[in-house]
């Protein structure tokens, strides 16, 4: 978000159980602390099976937006699967976009039955590229594993965020947020996923692509 730019526009998509909703939640509270406006608009496909969950962020320096972002509208779309960042980026994204994604799939029912095909790396990785400005590509779900808590990736992948400057907030800001929310040992575990995010960008710039990490 530029000092010249009054709103700035921010997807964070997921499937249901991977905590972009709290995501959204956590850096609204943030931004508000800082004196912006912030709307957020939520989509729900089947969560509870595993169906699109989409959380609109909007961020204005002078008035209350609407809840949705219009379509070819996003100036950035994170993504905890990376499939979902094709389908939101097809429809609210635009040259400018940028995209952070997590690299670890997660297989719809129509995809594990064998009805459907997912997408090759390298397929999602031409798309992503040829329809934004950038890709972050962020192994979080891997990297929240070895923390001992793959739901932490959604905290992961905000640490990504936050270390690729896009946004007019810090992670030593967001940590007051963290501190209004958590406590102990809970806290303790959300600021090194924090960490961990910011790790990957800073030293590695988001490159490292891990569909299948186990192979």
């Amino acid at each position: 978000m530029s000092a010249n730019s009054e709103s700035y526009n921010l997807i964070i998509t997921g499937v249901g159980g991977q905590g972009n909703v709290l995501s959204s939640q956590l850096i609204g509270q943030a931004l508000v602390s800082k004196g912006f406006f912030v709307t957020i608009g939520e989509t729900y496909g089947a969560s509870q099976r595993g169906g699109s969950v989409m959380s609109h962020v909007r961020i204005s320096l002078k008035k209350q937006l609407s809840p949705l972002i219009p379509k070819g509208k996003a100036d950035i779309v994170v993504a905890l699967e990376p499939v979902e960042a094709l389908r939101v980026l097809t429809i609210y994204g635009h040259p400018e976009t940028v995209v952070i994604t997590n690299t670890r799939p997660i297989y719809p029912i129509e995809v594990t039955s064998g009805n459907e095909k997912y997408p090759g790396e390298e397929e999602i990785k031409k798309t992503l590229e040829s329809l934004s400005r950038e890709v972050y590509y962020i192994p979080a779900t891997e990297k929240a594993g070895r923390l001992g808590l793959p739901i932490l990736a959604n905290i992961i992948m905000i640490g990504a965020l936050l270390e690729s400057n896009l946004l007019p907030l810090r992670g030593e800001e967001f940590r007051q947020t963290l501190e209004n929310n958590f406590r102990g040992e809970r806290m303790e575990i959300n600021l090194q996923a924090l960490e961990e995010g910011r790790k990957i960008v800073w030293t590695e710039k988001g490159k490292s692509f891990i569909i299948n990490p186990e192979k």
